[in-house]
């Protein structure tokens, strides 16, 4: 089934999507007219590759990510240091869930693929299951690790024949990301799949 990407800041580079892949980037006007058959998902602000987050082991290997059912013990926000250490080691078991977590905050932060030398198998099999793409480290991080790390790194523009991964922010434009961060996801598209949508 054909899917058709438009974000109402970033008309001019609508998204046409076949599957895992995508068919086209174009005007919107331009492949309404060559697919008029495809399903049209609307989105506010502007449509992007998507993000690369560097920080993979700090955030999923380091950090422990409540469960929303231990709210009332452990509250709602990622534990990092010591703290995390102490969960993971009375619970070795924690270690998969939290990275499912994680990976679900890194979604709906836009990301779509990651990067640093995961050493568990545990969370590796995680990131692999969530199809995120795995780049290169840049060889100075700014830190700290973060959902929405600065500077932002964006993946290469999509092209025709490419993996269908990107996100959608509600925004004005890129230099409006820049300012707000990577909280203003409202989609995030892997291998053709909605794998985050903002409620």
């Amino acid at each position: 089934m054909l899917t058709l990407h438009v974000a109402e800041n970033s008309p001019e580079t609508a998204v046409l999507v076949d599957g895992a892949t995508v068919a086209a980037v174009a005007p919107y006007e331009s492949l309404t007219a060559a697919a008029p058959q495809a399903r049209v998902r609307r989105w506010p602000g502007i449509l992007l590759p998507g993000l690369l987050n560097p920080y993979a082991p700090e955030l999923l290997e380091s950090t422990y990510h409540p469960d929303p059912r231990e709210a009332d013990a452990l509250g709602t926000e990622p534990i990092t240091g010591e703290r995390a250490a102490e969960i993971f080691r009375k619970n070795p078991a924690s270690l998969g869930a939290s990275a499912r977590r994680g990976v679900q905050r890194m979604l709906a932060h836009g990301t779509v693929a990651v990067a640093g030398d995961l050493r568990t198998r545990t969370v590796a099999d995680v990131v692999r299951r969530a199809a995120l793409a795995v780049g290169q480290r840049p060889p100075r991080l700014p830190g700290p690790p973060s959902l929405s790390p600065r500077p932002l790194i964006l993946l290469p523009p999509l092209t025709r024949g490419g993996a269908a991964r990107f996100a959608v922010f509600d925004i004005e434009s890129r230099e409006d990301l820049v300012k707000r961060g990577a909280s203003t996801c409202v989609a995030t598209v892997i291998e053709g799949r909605m794998v985050y949508r903002a409620r």
